[in-house]
């Protein structure tokens, strides 16, 4: 193993540490479009979902047929036919459907069950468990179209799920469900995984799609200047709705957004939209800061605010490799205890991605703005500056009219933003007496307007 791997690999892992922690016992929805199976993802999907599984993660897998119905229908001279974006069943469609759902979970249940040395299904054991956990009721006539065997979900059995989950299983689901008579029904995969995870009440819905996600202007073409909205809230989310064209093919920019619109509206959490075409696009979402496709979210999920004793740990991750390579002096877990409230943090779905303390000396009117720190994943996103003006806002509260800084390496940053240096027999009388003269730090101040 070379030292470059041990650089590269260590600080990786520690940084996907936080949502491992945070993702044990939770509940994932993961809807797989039947487009990702014929391209050829089911070996790898299987491979990612077996170790976030692994990692605590209680998982429904909802999967699609779309194509696979398709070709088999062709197979048999038969067109296949649509209305409003769901497929309208006839008898032939049913069975073809029914042959693709067979089909399809014996694939997706022999992909769980490797286990072949050296590969990242080594020695792992993946329950997968299906049921007829879907009652669903007929769709019916819809403006003058008869969807005949094409159904809706009505009722998800909660606890047959939920029983099955604490089992440590996964559960299976095809987009089938049946009415109380017994008869069976077409769904489609996207109201299944969205009913579940709404009747779950699942901390995400992610959808593996055709689609890299929703572009920050769906209305233009993709480019470097028009990126992947990686965090989308429900607000801006719903205004989308109202704007775009009603989505009827799974590449419209609505068609699963709509979905993740729902699931969100009724307490899901957070709902995703990733690419299937990305190798390991479910680990980059679930396990990177600012993932790979778009999640939608009821709110902002990064917060600015004051820190608790909660905070600790995380405060200490963040700054435990600048305190390695020098760039700030050490602090102990107990001093940062007890200076918790000190701290100005940036908390972004449960991680700590920034932070800065606040020392006030009253009698000299000003305060030691110190540890302030920005993760290396976000830095150049203005997190520093916002934490600076945060602590310029709580210094301005208490009455004080400056704040220093004491710093080795970033006086330019400091510089750029009002402060000024100063000799070090400046500082307050206290902060003078504990000041390392070896260390030699720079000392900048700025006036408080």
């Amino acid at each position: 193993m070379t030292s470059v791997f041990n650089f590269t690999f260590v600080p990786w892992f520690r940084s996907v540490a936080p949502y491992i922690h945070k993702f044990r016992n939770q509940t994932f929805v993961v809807g797989i479009a039947g487009e990702a199976i014929a391209a050829g993802k089911l070996p790898h999907l299987a491979q990612d979902l077996a170790m976030i599984q692994s990692m605590g993660v209680k998982i429904v897998l909802v999967h699609g047929f779309r194509p696979q119905v398709n070709e088999q229908l062709l197979a048999k001279g038969h067109t296949p036919k649509y209305s409003h974006g769901i497929r309208i069943t006839d008898e032939v469609a049913l069975d073809c459907a029914q042959e693709a759902a067979g089909q399809l979970r014996y694939e997706i249940e022999a992909a769980f069950s490797q286990g072949l040395p050296n590969t990242p299904m080594a020695d792992s054991t993946v329950r997968v468990i299906s049921g007829n956990f879907i009652t669903a009721r007929p769709v019916g006539i819809v403006d003058g179209v008869d969807f005949q065997h094409s159904g809706l979900v009505r009722k998800v059995d909660i606890a047959g799920i939920t029983k099955t989950l604490d089992m440590g299983a996964m559960v299976l689901l095809s987009p089938f469900g049946f009415s109380p008579t017994g008869e069976a029904f077409n769904l489609t995969m996207e109201e299944v995984a969205t009913s579940v995870a709404t009747a779950l009440q699942a901390d995400k819905l992610i959808f593996l799609t055709e689609v890299p996600g929703i572009r920050m202007d769906p209305t233009l073409p993709a480019s470097e200047d028009n990126p992947i909205d990686t965090e989308l809230p429900l607000a801006a989310a719903e205004k989308l709705l109202k704007e775009l064209p009603t989505a009827n093919l799974p590449t419209d920019t609505t068609f699963y957004l709509q979905h993740c619109v729902k699931a969100c509206k009724n307490g899901v959490e957070r709902s995703h939209i990733i690419p299937f075409a990305v190798d390991g696009a479910i680990l980059l979402e679930v396990y990177v800061h600012d993932g790979i496709g778009t999640m939608v979210v009821d709110e902002k999920l990064e917060e600015l605010r004051e820190a608790t004793e909660e905070d600790v740990g995380g405060i200490l991750q963040l700054i435990e490799p600048f305190e390695k390579d020098g760039t700030l002096v050490k602090r102990s877990r107990t001093e940062i205890e007890r200076d918790a409230g000190n701290y100005t943090i940036i908390e972004h779905d449960g991680v700590i991605f920034a932070c800065a303390a606040l020392y006030p000396y009253p009698e000299a009117k000003t305060a030691e703005m110190a540890a302030l720190t920005v993760s290396p994943d976000v830095q150049g996103q203005g997190d520093g500056e916002r934490v600076l003006k945060r602590v310029e806002q709580r210094a301005k509260a208490a009455g004080l009219d400056s704040i220093f800084v004491l710093t080795t390496r970033t006086m330019h940053w400091f510089i750029k933003r009002g402060f000024v240096q100063v000799d070090p027999d400046w500082l307050p009388e206290a902060r003078k007496r504990k000041y390392n003269w070896d260390r030699k730090s720079q000392v900048l101040v700025k006036k408080l307007s």
